[in-house]
């Protein structure tokens, strides 16, 4: 067997949720680069119609959806319109930076509905399908809060840490049905909305939270959405139906470095 045939997807439809734009986006490409068919969604109409135009632009023909993933019947009903799904990757998500005794109990529940609820009422509503093929992938989009803590975000690694459970359970459910879900734990990826952290400053000294991941990744950069592409295609790929329960951490090292010695 010619070895690149695994990770091909020609044939498979994909669904990539909150995949308008950053890692969503890039994740989405990649797929589509190997061959599959994109379908995505998100909550803002001005975001979907301009992701229609930014996948046009690459050559992508995708498929998108207006859709609350907090929302059951709204998932439901895409899924109804999409019909059956190959490989699904929860990407959709936020974060709210707060302390966490300034932090309302609502605030903290909308972060968890979005990070955290919205996997398991996707992952619930294509399962069945899977099962009736045969089998799926389900990628969910991680976090480095998946494994360590940081100020102010006491919401956000909550969600992440139960997503990376939630990946573990869902495999263990489901894997006699040859649906295998991983996760992936992007780093700290340059992204516009990351772009205020790494601007340099007033005095061309960079951005404190830049001098920080620099000095706490061993690639010694900022990851970038491109680096996402290679983990994408290969759980989402025959390359890996023997691959469960896992997080792949594509994080240029930071999990595995303590820090420079002073």
């Amino acid at each position: 067997m010619d070895v690149t045939e695994l990770f091909s997807l020609k044939g498979k439809t994909a669904l990539v949720t909150g995949a308008a734009y950053g890692i969503g986006f890039a994740i989405a490409e990649a797929l589509a680069s190997a061959g599959a068919k994109i379908t995505f969604c998100c909550r803002s109409r001005e975001h979907l119609d301009k992701a229609l135009c930014d996948y046009s632009e690459r050559g992508i023909s995708a498929q998108g959806f207006l859709c609350d993933v907090t929302d059951e019947k709204q998932v439901g009903e895409m899924l109804e319109k999409i019909g059956g799904v190959d490989i699904l990757v929860n990407n959709a998500g936020i974060i709210k930076r707060i302390p966490m005794t300034e932090m309302s109990a609502d605030s903290f529940k909308e972060v968890v509905d979005i990070d955290l609820v919205a996997p398991f009422i996707c992952s619930k509503a294509v399962i069945p399908g899977m099962i009736e093929r045969g089998g799926g992938k389900i990628i969910n989009v991680c976090s480095m809060m998946s494994e360590l803590g940081r100020e102010t975000v006491s919401a956000y690694a909550s969600a992440k840490g139960g997503l990376k459970m939630l990946t573990k359970n869902i495999a263990s459910e489901y894997g006699a049905y040859n649906i295998q879900c991983n996760g992936i734990g992007p780093g700290y990826i340059a992204t516009p909305q990351t772009a205020l952290l790494r601007e340099p400053q007033p005095d061309g000294t960079r951005h404190p939270f830049d001098s920080f991941i620099i000095s706490k990744t061993p690639a010694g950069r900022w990851g970038v959405p491109q680096d996402l592409y290679g983990a994408a295609v290969f759980l989402a790929s025959r390359a890996s139906d023997f691959v469960n329960g896992q997080i792949l951490y594509v994080d240029g090292g930071i999990l595995a470095y303590i820090g420079r010695q002073p």
